[in-house]
């Protein structure tokens, strides 16, 4: 069985391609950073897995941009 599953990340992150971004981002930041745990404790052993898990626990969330962002290559 997957753990966490896909409805309890649905419930903290409601876009399935926000999810998958914000875990990357975590896992990546994970492997190139030690000691950035924030957890007590993981089930899995691979840093995407503890990312999900961290979105499961509510650790970690979304943030929303301004919409009057203005990228370089927009200009």
């Amino acid at each position: 069985m997957l753990y966490p599953s896909v409805d309890t990340l649905k419930k903290e992150i409601d876009s399935k391609y926000s999810l998958v971004s914000l875990a990357s981002k975590r896992a990546r930041q994970m492997q190139e950073e030690q000691d950035t745990e924030r957890l007590h404790k993981y089930v899995s052993h691979k840093y995407v897995g503890k990312a999900l898990e961290e979105v499961a626990a509510g650790v970690l969330t979304k943030v929303t941009q301004d919409e009057s962002t203005v990228y370089e290559d927009e200009i």
